[in-house]
């Protein structure tokens, strides 16, 4: 039990980010939904079908992993695992939009979405990490 109070400070780190990645996903899936009156922006995204749907997805993923953040810093191993699946997901949903729509406003909020994802699942998968949640 004295283990779980030791937390690394890379587990504390890896909680902010995931919460600040989870932040960001949120924010991109929000600045989506304020550019459907854009035609422009509706027509690169192929329609506002796949505009809302992008932006539905990228609100979901960002919800989960601000939610789940919290319990990487009680060691949860649960945690961690959705974490990661979702940091995954977001990277991968983030480079599509990144460079499919590259000219859109969006494209940046995207690439600072999926460095922030890289970092945080790198740190997430340390050997001092990998301790702490087999604790």
């Amino acid at each position: 039990m004295a283990d779980r109070t030791l937390r690394p400070v890379g587990v504390t780190v890896v909680a902010v980010i995931a919460w600040i990645s989870g932040a960001l996903d949120l924010i991109a899936g929000i600045i989506m939904l304020f550019l459907l009156p854009v035609p422009e922006v509706v027509d690169e995204f192929g329609g506002s079908g796949a505009l809302i749907g992008s932006a539905i997805g990228s609100i979901v993923i960002g919800l989960i992993v601000v939610i789940v953040a919290g319990g990487l810093l009680n060691g949860s191993p649960g945690a961690r695992l959705v974490v990661t699946v979702l940091q995954i997901l977001s990277i991968i949903g983030s480079l599509f939009l990144a460079i499919a729509y590259r000219e859109s406003p969006t494209a940046i909020t995207e690439w600072i979405g999926i460095v922030v994802a890289l970092v945080v699942l790198i740190l997430l998968w340390s050997r001092k990490a990998s301790s702490f949640f087999a604790s």
